[in-house]
């Protein structure tokens, strides 16, 4: 299918909308479906001239929720819903349906896209120990003193070992 301009796209539902014309007729004299001239009319009765307006979208959470909500309560469809929203294409609001369905409130969250940032060394959190004078701080302080107290044993253990083995002189 091609790419058609803003103005194209006016002419196009200008001459639906006088009714000299069927969409089946507009659409194979420009070269593209019938549903698109359809569709392009719905975008020009609900914003007018600035529905062919290209622009970025990015849409909140609550947004996505608050047009799935009017779909539901008014029983339009995602065509003529995504005309008064002005969305670019219904396929989006059935994206959102399903992912709606499917992982809830939290799936229509914007995702970042691309590759994370490195982080830096400074966001590592350092480990810290237990505070100063807590049951936690006072256990590991007497681990660490038990610890000393059979290292020091084992160590005079070894030195009187050394002392009273017969020395041997060559």
């Amino acid at each position: 299918m091609a790419k058609y301009t803003s103005e194209e796209k006016l002419q196009a539902a200008l001459r639906y909308l006088k009714g000299n014309e069927s969409s089946v007729e507009i659409a194979e004299s420009i070269g593209t479906d019938h549903t698109a001239i359809l569709k392009w009319t719905k975008l020009y009765e609900h914003h007018g001239v600035e529905a062919f307006i290209k622009r970025y979208t990015n849409y909140t959470a609550q947004f996505k929720l608050d047009v799935l909500n009017y779909m539901i309560e008014h029983g339009t469809s995602s065509r003529e819903t995504a005309a008064i929203f002005n969305i670019p294409t219904p396929s989006t609001l059935g994206s959102w349906k399903k992912q709606f369905e499917t992982k809830g409130f939290d799936a229509l969250q914007s995702k970042k896209k691309g590759r994370p940032s490195m982080k830096k060394e400074t966001n590592k959190q350092i480990k810290q120990g237990p505070i100063e004078g807590s049951t936690e701080a006072l256990q590991a302080r007497i681990k660490q003193l038990e610890m000393e107290n059979e290292y020091l044993k084992k160590l005079n253990a070894l030195v009187q070992a050394k002392e009273t083995s017969p020395k041997k002189i060559k």
